[in-house]
């Protein structure tokens, strides 16, 4: 069983006990449960329901690990050629990770 829920306005692909990085949930705290209710599509052993636009009475629960973790660093480069102009910029994303624990079709 897997559904596709909406998260922080990204659409991800979860199933139960499976482990996810998803942006980062403000006023989270390690051992909460989430509920999340923007389900989109489920699929219940071959049985798919797709919702318009979002289907009624479901919902994702999940487990938070670990409230506050960083990804890789990413790195921007600017330059203009024959300015002598360079800038580098970068920054690490925060993720939150969670646990799926049900899926409530």
């Amino acid at each position: 069983m897997y559904a596709i829920v909406e998260i922080n306005g990204q659409q991800f692909k979860v199933e139960q006990g499976k482990k996810m990085f998803v942006h980062h949930i403000k006023n989270a705290e390690s051992g909460a449960t989430v509920e999340f209710e923007r389900v989109l599509l489920v699929d219940a052993d071959g049985t798919v329901t797709v919702g318009t636009p979002t289907v009624e009475g479901a919902k994702v629960v999940c487990e938070i690990v670990s409230p506050l973790v960083k990804g890789e660093k990413v790195l921007i480069f600017h330059k203009k050629r024959r300015k002598g102009h360079r800038k580098l910029n970068g920054h690490r994303q925060q993720f939150t990770e969670v646990n799926i624990k049900e899926i409530v079709a």
